[in-house]
């Protein structure tokens, strides 16, 4: 019996995701407008005047939940099959979650004109749970209590 299984693709389609990631937003980039007045209607442009724009931009969107979907299918096998004793490899995986994670947080709360606030303010108040210094974490994050209209103009 082989330790080897259809659960050791999921690091090469974690590469393919990223690949097309990069691609889609590279090409998304290019017609992209971050004014905030413009920012709907370059979205608008993207899907209806540029050749194949809708499908960059879904297959931008949906690359992204593939893409976490793969990364912790990829964590689930390493945790099955005991990888974790690795530990120099491990701790690297580990940090590279947390960069992917860290990553995605800039690229959904950070976008010109596009800031979700809701998004926003329930990820940084999970921050809120750490014991004694979470609130204060939290209010240095949002360098106050509050943040109005679009940060990056």
């Amino acid at each position: 019996l082989s330790n080897i299984s259809a659960w050791w693709n999921f690091g090469s389609l974690l590469g393919v995701c990223l690949a097309v990631q990069m691609l889609t937003g590279l090409f998304l980039a290019m017609h992209y407008t971050s004014d905030t007045a413009t920012a709907f209607n370059s979205v608008t442009h993207i899907c209806r005047d540029v050749n194949y724009g809708w499908l960059l931009r879904y297959l931008h969107a949906n690359g992204a939940s593939m893409f976490f979907i793969c990364l912790y299918l990829h964590v689930g096998r390493g945790l099955y099959y005991g990888s974790y004793t690795y530990t120099e490899t491990w701790n690297v995986g580990v940090i590279l979650l947390f960069a992917v994670m860290a990553t995605a947080f800039m690229g959904y709360v950070l976008p010109w004109g596009q800031m979700s606030f809701w998004g926003a303010t329930v990820i940084t108040n999970l921050l809120s749970a750490i014991p004694y210094i979470g609130t204060e974490l939290v209010q240095w994050i949002w360098v106050g209590f509050s943040v109005d209209k679009a940060t990056l103009t």
